[in-house]
């Protein structure tokens, strides 16, 4: 499975955070995450990964999320109810993973997740999925 550093999209990177749980990569409106192997991803982590976005994207933009599943670990899903109370907000969401495991948390995610999630098994095509739906919306948003 590609990882973000292992494509040419990576030469767009505006910026990386690393955290003890994983790796964010920043690209314009556009965040993919690489959590680490083992890792229980909760809302505390979660935290840190909105506000590096919040600064460096603002409040304002469209942002997509693209989690990159190379490694297993969970998520909490009944935490994304506290990311939606905190009036955090991401405009799409996808998925990439190739194994049962990574799609089977994601059957527990859609039920606190408001929006749609999308699924991919390659990264490079989630990438062009999430940069055309940012196009859109910012279009939409320019009319």
């Amino acid at each position: 499975m590609k990882r973000v550093r292992d494509i040419p999209f990576f030469k767009n990177i505006k910026e990386i955070r690393e955290y003890e749980f994983g790796k964010f990569y920043f690209f314009h409106g556009l965040v993919i995450s690489e959590i680490n192997d083992g890792v229980t991803f909760n809302w505390e982590m979660a935290q840190k990964a909105v506000a590096a976005a919040k600064d460096v994207f603002g409040d304002d933009m469209p942002v997509a999320y693209i989690s990159n599943r190379v490694n297993s670990y969970f998520v909490v899903p009944m935490d994304w109810a506290k990311f939606y109370t905190h009036r955090n907000q991401l405009s799409f969401y996808s998925v990439v993973g190739e194994t049962k495991g990574s799609f089977a948390s994601l059957v527990l995610e859609r039920m606190f997740f408001k929006n749609s999630i999308k699924q991919f098994t390659d990264l490079e095509e989630a990438i062009a999925w999430s940069l055309s739906q940012i196009d859109g919306k910012r279009e939409q948003q320019a009319s």
